[in-house]
C-alpha cells in the first residue's frame, strides 16, 4: 500500500512496466494523479520533448512542494493540489490526455514520518490524512463514530475478522481515555487480538481500513477512473498500480466493464449493442523478483493497463456538454457495500 520515494535509493514501484504501459511519446500529454515524490513523473518527463505536457496532482501539500521545487520552472509541467478524483475539473486536462497514471495507496514519505500518523510502527498523532488540511483525522472520527460503524469500516476496508471485538474495545477505551496516538491504538488492538501464528502486526488491517476510510480512497478511485476515461484521447493509456485486493478489484472490474460486453441474458428478447471504450493491454502485472528482493513493499503491487478506444464516453458519468460529473458520488458500483465516507472528509 505504499509508493516508494524517488530519493530513497529505489526506483518507484514497477517503474519500467509503468513507462512501457503508458507508451510515452515526445509531444503527448500525461497526468500523474499521485505524484508522491515524483519518481514516475520524472520518468515520463525524461521522454517528453518541448511540445509535451506533464500534469501532476497530489492531495499532500508536501508532495506538491516537492513538485513545485523541482518542476516549477519547467514550461512542460503543470501542478495541481487535489485528488485525482477531480482531474476532469482541472482545466489543464480539457484538451485531452495521452496517458493517466494512478499509483494508489500511501507513499513511503507519508508512512515513514511519525507525525503523519499512518504507521503503527512509529508513535505519532493519530491523523492518517493524506491532506492534513482537509477533513477529520482518524482520532476525531474514532472519538465519535458508533461501534457498528467502526466495525463495518474495519471489516469492509481491512477484511479484519475481529472487527467487532476491536470496535468494542475502541469504544470502551475512548470512554476512559481519548485515543490520540498511533501507539495507543496499535497497543489496544494487539491486546484484544488472538495471538495465533500471524506474521503481520495485529493492527495492520485496522490501520489500513481506517486510512482508506478517512481518505475516501475507494470512492476517489471510482470517480478517478471515470474521470480518466472521460479525459483520455483515443489511443491514450490508463495505468493503475494497486496494492491490495479492494483497489485491484475496482480497477479490474472497471476495465472489464468498458472492454467486454456483459454476459448474454437469455431472457432478454433483444440483444443490447455493446461498443467497448477500453482495450485491455495484457493482464495483471506483478513486480519482478529483482525489485521485490530490494523493495519488499513492491511485493503486493499489481499493475493494470488499458487503452481508450473511439470517442465515446458512454457510462463515464460525465456530461459531454459540461465536462463535469453528473454526480459527485461514485457511479462505478451504485450497489457498493462500502460505508459512506466521513462527512467533511478529504476530497
Amino acid at each position: 500500500m505504499e509508493r516508494t520515494s524517488a530519493r530513497s535509493g529505489h526506483l518507484p514501484v514497477m517503474y519500467r512496466q509503468v513507462l512501457e504501459g503508458l507508451r510515452v511519446h515526445g509531444n503527448g500529454a500525461y497526468l500523474d494523479g499521485t505524484f508522491g515524490r515524483g519518481g514516475h513523473a520524472r520518468g515520463v518527463l525524461s521522454q517528453l520533448q518541448a511540445g509535451g505536457r506533464l500534469l501532476v496532482m497530489d492531495k499532500d501539500p508536501e508532495a506538491i512542494a516537492v513538485a513545485e521545487r523541482e518542476f516549477g520552472d519547467d514550461a512542460r509541467v503543470s501542478i495541481y493540489r487535489g485528488s485525482f478524483a477531480d482531474l476532469a475539473h482541472w482545466d489543464a486536462t480539457a484538451a485531452g490526455l495521452d496517458g493517466v497514471l494512478l499509483d494508489l495507496g500511501v507513499s513511503s514519505p507519508q508512512l515513514d514520518v511519525a507525525e503523519r500518523g499512518f504507521s503503527f510502527g512509529k508513535d505519532g498523532p493519530l491523523d492518517m490524512r493524506m491532506d492534513p488540511d482537509s477533513g477529520h483525522s482518524a482520532a476525531q472520527w474514532l472519538a465519535s463514530a458508533g461501534e457498528k460503524e467502526i466495525a463495518d469500516v474495519l471489516w469492509t476496508y481491512g477484511e479484519e475478522r475481529q472487527s467487532r471485538k476491536i470496535a468494542r474495545a475502541i469504544v470502551a477505551r475512548r470512554d476512559a481515555q481519548p485515543l490520540t496516538r498511533t501507539a495507543q491504538l496499535a497497543d489496544l488492538i494487539a491486546s484484544v487480538m488472538p495471538r495465533g501464528d500471524q506474521k503481520i502486526h495485529p493492527a495492520t488491517r485496522s490501520f489500513q481500513a481506517i486510512r482508506i476510510f478517512i481518505n475516501r480512497e475507494l470512492a476517489d478511485l471510482e470517480l478517478g477512473l471515470d474521470a480518466a476515461l472521460a479525459r483520455l484521447k483515443p489511443g491514450g493509456r490508463l495505468a493503475v498500480i494497486s496494492f491490495h485486493s479492494l483497489e485491484d478489484r475496482i480497477v479490474k472490474q472497471f476495465i472489464l466493464r468498458h472492454a467486454k460486453a456483459p454476459p448474454a441474458n437469455r431472457r432478454m428478447p433483444v440483444e443490447i449493442a455493446f461498443t467497448p471504450d477500453l482495450l485491455m493491454i495484457g493482464g495483471a502485472q506483478k513486480a519482478e523478483y529483482d525489485e521485490t528482493s530490494e523493495n519488499p513493499r513492491a511485493r503486493s503491487a499489481v499493475l493494470r493497463v488499458a487503452e481508450k478506444l473511439g470517442f465515446g464516453i458512454r457510462d463515464s458519468g460525465f456530461d459531454e456538454a459540461s465536462d463535469h460529473p453528473a454526480s459527485l458520488e461514485p457511479i462505478s458500483n451504485p450497489q457498493s457495500p462500502i460505508p459512506a465516507p466521513p462527512q467533511g472528509g478529504a476530497a
